[in-house]
């Protein structure tokens, strides 16, 4: 892996990161309340918060971003003139993008937006409770083999899964790497499905684990959903079989938190969603928020294009206090366990 192999050459005193170190935080469990449920002025569809973060000698973007549950394109859209191999060169913090605005508008089972690279599993909800929802990076298909937008559910569960190459992916590896085998068995490095399947209804598709880890973020698969190791690990046993999920594709998503009004902006990474200002507009309009927003606090969040909720809200709305610093990098002493979305549940399914 050369993101390894990089770490091994950094200098004497560098940190050197070791897949013992990932999984390590808890994944964290956001309550929120969707616009149709909530009363005037109190939807909450802006979860997290945005945080910092000083690299030090051995630092990349891959291994800060896989430590804290955020994919590559969220790293480099969040800090664009900073190098995403030698961010310590900054000399600055960076931002960590731990912040997120909820796609619109389904609030049940999973969804996952493939600008944006992300999943969100809405947990189980009781009437009268919290609703609560869960969210992982993702990497997705690239161009030729483009993710499907659309409603799903999971059919199949398995641990191990072999990988039975399709035809038409067995004569791409033929041609790019001369490797003909029509299988790789399950458990193996080589399999690229990693520990946990997840099959859709949509035919050939599967949310796995991926034998690359710094292939999420990015635009690498022949469509399928790949997590790290340490995500699907935990959300596997989370999923019923039967499940419903949509693929959404929304490159402006629009939030309101505590009165205030945000818009977070990513690529168009299909070439599907031209016109980004008007659709923005359109959005804002449509859901009559339009009148609580600030035209240059809005062209400047369309224009950069950084991937995080912006407060684009007029100034003469309540302002919102400032938000803390994320947690430092724990120790290994120093592990901390979510009782909610715990680690440790035996995996199901197979």
């Amino acid at each position: 892996m050369v993101c390894l192999v990089l770490l091994w050459a950094a200098p004497a005193g560098a940190r050197e990161w070791s897949e013992e170190d990932f999984g390590r935080l808890p994944v964290p469990v956001y309550t929120f309340v969707p616009p149709d449920e909530a009363r005037p002025a109190e939807a909450r569809t802006v979860i997290g918060e945005l945080s910092t973060f000083r690299p030090t000698r051995g630092d990349t973007f891959y291994d800060i971003g896989r430590y804290y549950g955020l994919g590559h394109n969220e790293m480099v859209a969040a800090n664009p003139d900073v190098d995403e191999w030698i961010p310590a060169q900054s000399g600055a913090d960076i931002v960590l993008p731990t912040e997120w605005v909820l796609p619109c508008c389904t609030y049940e089972g999973l969804v996952i937006n493939i600008p944006e690279m992300r999943l969100y599993y809405y947990l189980p909800h009781r009437a009268g409770e919290p609703r609560k929802v869960i969210t992982h990076p993702v990497g997705l298909g690239r161009t030729q083999w483009r993710t499907p937008q659309g409603s799903f559910r999971i059919t199949e569960k398995t641990v191990d899964p072999t990988w039975v190459i399709p035809e038409s992916i067995r004569r791409e590896r033929i041609l790019e790497k001369g490797s003909s085998e029509k299988l790789i068995p399950g458990g193996t490095p080589e399999n690229p499905l990693g520990r946990y399947r997840m099959r859709l209804s949509l035919p050939l598709y599967a949310i796995h684990g991926t034998n690359i880890p710094w292939g999420v973020g990015m635009s690498v698969s022949h469509g399928c959903i790949r997590m790290y190791p340490e995500d699907i690990d935990r959300l596997y046993p989370k999923i019923p079989v039967g499940l419903t999920g949509e693929f959404v594709y929304q490159t402006v998503k629009i939030g309101e938190r505590d009165e205030h009004v945000y818009v977070e902006v990513h690529d168009d990474v299909y070439g599907q969603q031209p016109g980004r200002w008007r659709h923005t507009v359109a959005e804002l309009e449509s859901r009559g928020l339009l009148g609580l927003v600030d035209e240059a606090k809005l062209h400047t969040a369309v224009a950069e294009m950084r991937g995080i909720p912006v407060d684009v809200s007029r100034d003469d709305l309540p302002l919102i206090d400032p938000r803390p610093e994320h947690p430092r990098l724990l120790a290994a002493n120093e592990i901390e366990q979510n009782e909610a979305y715990p680690a440790t549940d035996p995996p199901t399914g197979g």
